[in-house]
């Protein structure tokens, strides 16, 4: 999605990828990460797959910090900007989160063909314009969507190294 510049698709996928993550996070700390026979795989996943795999969003970045598999600072991102901005603007469309911190009006111009030479100006809310909303959404989107990738596959590796460090120290 990156590569074809698909950023809407990149922000939205990187919401499943992110929200998988956590609930991986807490399965394997209470799993571990080493190996287990096959034929244990029943019984030891499953208690912590019923504890875990329906989890809000919100339940598993608090029940990943209470585990240390994230600290403090990116639960308070996780939860106060990605939870809100990036995964509920997105995952369940509301431009409202989406565009909340941009200014409501903006200023256009517009004239008729048939006098060309009379331009006026009109102040236009782009917050509940549904096609202002859809150019601003499109220009978060292009800005936001690598950087909120490349922020959730480096906290892939910060939290597989705290459960190694985590596991080490039972």
């Amino acid at each position: 999605c990156l590569i074809l510049e698909l950023d809407k698709a990149t922000i939205t996928l990187t919401n499943y990828i992110l929200e998988r993550l956590l609930k991986l996070a807490l399965i394997h700390q209470e799993v571990g990460i080493g190996s287990i026979p096959i034929e244990k795989w029943n019984s030891v996943f499953e208690g912590p797959n019923q504890k875990y795999s329906s989890l809000t969003l919100g339940d598993s970045i608090n029940q990943c910090k209470k585990h240390k598999i994230i600290t403090q600072s990116e639960k308070d991102f996780l939860f106060n900007t990605v939870r809100e901005l990036m995964r509920n603007g997105f995952s369940h469309a509301d431009a409202g989160k989406i565009l909340k911190d941009i200014p409501e009006n903006t200023v256009g111009f517009y004239a008729s063909f048939t006098n060309p030479s009379e331009i006026k100006q009109v102040e236009l809310n782009q917050k509940t314009i549904s096609p202002l909303q859809a150019v601003q959404i499109d220009n978060f989107a292009k800005a936001n969507s690598f950087l909120y990738f490349d922020y959730v596959f480096g906290l892939i590796d910060k939290i597989e190294n705290r459960i190694i460090e985590l596991k080490k120290k039972m």
